[in-house]
Formats: structure tokens, C-alpha cells, sequence
């Protein structure tokens, strides 16, 4: 974007942070679910293709370890099955989850029996539940596909892959739970009476999230710093290029947690809209609603506070007296980009919640600083 004219005559000295009072303001960061996804299921692929050719003998041998597992498990014999090469030279197909709807797996006389409002809340309780399913076989492909096999070939270290990756397999019980609870109050028939309890009773182990969703930004820095290494690059590209990837990059996978927060409150307000008034769960599931919206705003704050202490970090002054209280008080950014002058001159500002920050960036040891 471009300066205003009243900022145009301003060209600091690099590295030089010129501060202006700004009115205290309040600002809200509005998420979306950022992952558009077909649904699942689909089965993680030999990873013997992600790995470059090389002489060591040990990364060889895992490999080849890898893809017999691979094989092992494919209903095909040994002889039929495709052999994998360092590089595929043909794209393989993108492996996409099945679309199935509850009322396409419902009995033709159950589903004669049940109005066309009670099948699109029996619906809206099934995406629900699918969704479970399909977060949990991304946090677990996550691991499976990426993180350890960086580990086990030295890609990356176990300290940048644990500030990257966070406590991902952490969350996986927690899922699992949901599914466990929503499976035990399924009927024989596939329908779900009351589930408006479960939700009241699992949402609030959401709030385990903070953390995750707080580190964010300081571990995507970390990956697109780690990505101008070659070996990194090579591998994730391969990844990318696999079928089981489904065209997501590692950090689409990283990022679908949040995309999956947000999406809560979506999902209970359709079950809410299509429950009868004089339901049960119309009151749990109100009660579920602002539970979850409590439990959002709680870990916006606290992303909100990360964020701006990170960039508070890479603050540098060239000299002390340039030092504000308020920078390192403050609590919130409400925005940050770069501005030009009339003459063309880069600025990168941040505006926090008490004051007005304008520095130069440089970058020193891959570390980008301001």
C-alpha cells in the first residue's frame, strides 16, 4: 500500500524505528476456515518415492524399508504391484476422499420414516462426525508422512520439527473421544437421538488449542526459513507431488486444526437449526454454541499476544534512546505491511495498540529483523 502524503518527506536510516502516538483502539481478527477439502478416506502411499537418491547406505536401507512396508499392505501381489522411482516421471492421481452423505447409507424404510427435517439434522450430526474422521487421519498422515521421515533423514533437526509441528499427536486422543462418545449414542439404525451433552461436556478440552494456535506464526517463519534449504524443498515437493498430499502443501496439514476450530460453531448452529423447538437439545446445544465461541475468542487473545510479541522481538534499535515503554507494554497489533513514500522509499510499519512503529527490514543470518 502507499504512504499518505504526511509521512512522504520520513526516510530513516536503516534499521531506524521512528514512533508516532496512535488513539487506543480495539480490533478483532476474524478466521475463516481456510482448507476447501473433498472428504476422506485415503490411505497414505510408499513414501520410498519422497526420498532423494543418495549413497548412504542407512537412509538407502530405510527406504527400502518403507517401501515394503508399502507393498505389504497393498492388496495387489508383489509382482503386479508398481514399482516406485526416486522421481516419478508420470503425475499419479490425486487420491480423494469419498463424498457420502448419512441419508445414502440410511435403510430405504428408515428413511421413509423420518421427515425430511430430522434427515438433514441426522445429516448435519454425520459431517460433524466426518469430520472428526478426517482431522484425525490428517493429524496422523502429518506425522507419518512428513515429520518422521525428516527426522529419520536428518532433513530437520528434532528441535525445529518439534517448534513446527507442536504437539500435533497431542490432539488426536482428544478427537478420538468425540468420535468414541457420538458412536456410543449412535442407534442401530445410523440415527443420533441427543448429542447436544456430548458436545456441552467435550468442547471445552478444545482450549488444549491455545498453544498450538499461539506458535503458529513463529512456526510457519520457521518452515518457509527451513524451505530454502535444498534438501527440505526437494522433499516437500515430492510430497506434494503424491498422491496421499491430495495437492496440500505440509503446512495446509499444519494449518487444518485452526481451519477445523473455526468451523465449530457452523456445524452446531446447522444441527440447532434443523432440531425441533420442543427437542432436548435445543438448550444444550445453545449452551454448546457459546462454549465454543468463548473457547475461540480465548485462543484469538492469546494468538493475538504471541503475534505481537513476536514481531516486538525483531524489533532492533540502533540506538537505546529510541526505546518506547509502550512498544514493549503493548498487547495487540492491530495491523503491520509496507508503506512507500512519494519518492519510493520502503517502510514497513506496525501499529500496535498505543503507538505507531516505523522500521526498515534487513535480514541478518536468515534472520529477518526490523
Amino acid at each position: 500500500m502507499v504512504a499518505h502524503d504526511e509521512i512522504g518527506g520520513l526516510l530513516p536510516i536503516k534499521r531506524t524505528i521512528g514512533v508516532l502516538d496512535v488513539n487506543n483502539q480495539s480490533f478483532r481478527e476474524q478466521e475463516e476456515p481456510s482448507n476447501k477439502r473433498v472428504r476422506p478416506l485415503a490411505r497414505v502411499t510408499s513414501l520410498a518415492n519422497l526420498i532423494s537418491p543418495v549413497r548412504n547406505g542407512a537412509v538407502r536401507r530405510f527406504g527400502q524399508t518403507i517401501q515394503s512396508f508399502a507393498l505389504r499392505g497393498d492388496s495387489r501381489s508383489p509382482a503386479s504391484a508398481q514399482k516406485f522411482s526416486s522421481r516419478s516421471t508420470v503425475p499419479m492421481p490425486t487420491k480423494r476422499r469419498s463424498s457420502v452423505l448419512w441419508s445414502e447409507k440410511l435403510d430405504i424404510n428408515m428413511k421413509e420414516s423420518l421427515t425430511s427435517n430430522e434427515i438433514k439434522r441426522q445429516e448435519a450430526i454425520y459431517e460433524l462426525f466426518r469430520g472428526e474422521q478426517d482431522l484425525i487421519e490428517d493429524l496422523k498422515l502429518a506425522r507419518k508422512a512428513y515429520h518422521d521421515p525428516m527426522l529419520k533423514l536428518s532433513i530437520m533437526s528434532e528441535e525445529e520439527l518439534a517448534h513446527i509441528f507442536g504437539d500435533l499427536d497431542a490432539y488426536i486422543p482428544l478427537h478420538e473421544d468425540l468420535l468414541t462418545r457420538i458412536g456410543q449414542a449412535t442407534k442401530p439404525s445410523g440415527t443420533v437421538e441427543q448429542i447436544g451433552h456430548i458436545l456441552v461436556n467435550w468442547l471445552p478440552g478444545l482450549n488444549a488449542y491455545r498453544g498450538y494456535c499461539s506458535n503458529q506464526l513463529a512456526a510457519k517463519a520457521l518452515l518457509d526459513q527451513k524451505k530454502q534449504d535444498p534438501r527440505v524443498q526437494d522433499f516437500l515437493q515430492r510430497c506434494l507431488e503424491s498422491p496421499f498430499s491430495r495437492k496440500l502443501d505440509l503446512w495446509s496439514f499444519l494449518d487444518i486444526p485452526r481451519s477445523r476450530l473455526v468451523k465449530y460453531p457452523l456445524l452446531l448452529k446447522e444441527i440447532l437449526k434443523h432440531t425441533p423447538k420442543d427437542h432436548p437439545d435445543i438448550q444444550l446445544l445453545e449452551e454448546a454454541i457459546s462454549i465454543i465461541q468463548g473457547v475461540l475468542s480465548d485462543i484469538n487473545v492469546k494468538k493475538g499476544e504471541s503475534e505481537c510479541q513476536y514481531y516486538i522481538d525483531k524489533l532492533e534499535y540502533l540506538d537505546e534512546k529510541q526505546k518506547d515503554p509502550r512498544i514493549e507494554a503493548s498487547k495487540a497489533l492491530l495491523c503491520h505491511g509496507e508503506l512507500k513514500n512519494k519518492n519510493g522509499h520502503k517502510l514497513y510499519v506496525f501499529l500496535f495498540q498505543d503507538i505507531l512503529v516505523l522500521t526498515r527490514p534487513v535480514t541478518r543470518n536468515e534472520r529477518l529483523s526490523y
